[in-house]
This record gives C-alpha cells, sequence and structure tokens, in this order.
C-alpha cells in the first residue's frame, strides 16, 4: 500500500495568517517545550481571534516558528492542527478540497485515490490521537462529521 502523504518540509502548510490554533492541550505542550508560561507564550507568539488562541505569522506571512530550509522551530512540541495536516476535515471528506490541496502540497501523492486518502487520513487521525471535539477551542479542520 502506497503512503498518501509524505512531507516533503516545503513549508506551505505554514504559510498563511491566522489558521494555526492553539488548544488548551497544544498550549500546555508548547508551552513546557518552550520553558514559559501561557501568558508569555500569548503575549509573544499568540493572538486570540474569535475567542480561539492563534500563533502569530511573521512578516513574510509563515508561522513564526517555520524557519526557511528548517521547517518547524518547535517540531517536537507543534499544535494538533500542525501534526494533522493534510488530514485536515475538508481534505478527507471533500474530494474537490482534497485536489485543491494536491496542488498545494507536494507531499500528497497524486496516485493516489481519494478514498484511499481519506481511509489513510481517518486512521492517521485516530492512531495519533488527532480528532478534536471542542469548536470552541480546538481547530475544526480536525472535527470529523462522522466520528
Amino acid at each position: 500500500m502506497k503512503e498518501a502523504f509524505d512531507c516533503q518540509m516545503c513549508g506551505h502548510c505554514c504559510e498563511g495568517e491566522g489558521g494555526i490554533i492553539v488548544s488548551p492541550t497544544d498550549l500546555v505542550r508548547i508551552t513546557e517545550h518552550l520553558h514559559m508560561s501561557a501568558e508569555e507564550f500569548t503575549e509573544k507568539y499568540g493572538e486570540i481571534k474569535d475567542g480561539k488562541l492563534r500563533i502569530r505569522v511573521g512578516e513574510d506571512k509563515y508561522c513564526i516558528f517555520f524557519v526557511q530550509g528548517k521547517g518547524c522551530g518547535v517540531h517536537v512540541a507543534k499544535p494538533d492542527i500542525c501534526r494533522a495536516w493534510p488530514y485536515f476535515r475538508g481534505n478527507v471528506i471533500d474530494s474537490e478540497s482534497w485536489e485543491m490541496a494536491k496542488d498545494f502540497c507536494p507531499g500528497i501523492r497524486r496516485d493516489v485515490s481519494h478514498d484511499e486518502f481519506a481511509r489513510q487520513g481517518r486512521a492517521y487521525l485516530r492512531g495519533h490521537n488527532l480528532l478534536a471535539s471542542d469548536k470552541d477551542c480546538e481547530a475544526r479542520a480536525l472535527i470529523l462529521d462522522d466520528e
């Protein structure tokens, strides 16, 4: 069986404003890794938008933890939304979203069907405990309606 995704460390998924939501569990993990309080993290790296804590982006519009040529500067502690890419809700349940994601992300295999991508994605999310359930503080992209 072919893997549906093989990260190429390109950083495309790290670009864009407002998409990296930090859940309460993420916040504990990342602040322990950075040896700082939640308040310090929020002040230095975060912003509250629509009631959710999000990681800010730099002037280049990439996540402030992304380092060109190296990848994520907090890789071992990165938020669940980052751990889950490309197995976001839209890509798993909608083949059109998946097609657009394939154009965007070189790590998504073009020779794997959407059904297989979705099967592997659901298994990955379950196996890595990445499914979210609280839309008030977690990323909506990690909540699957059929779960």
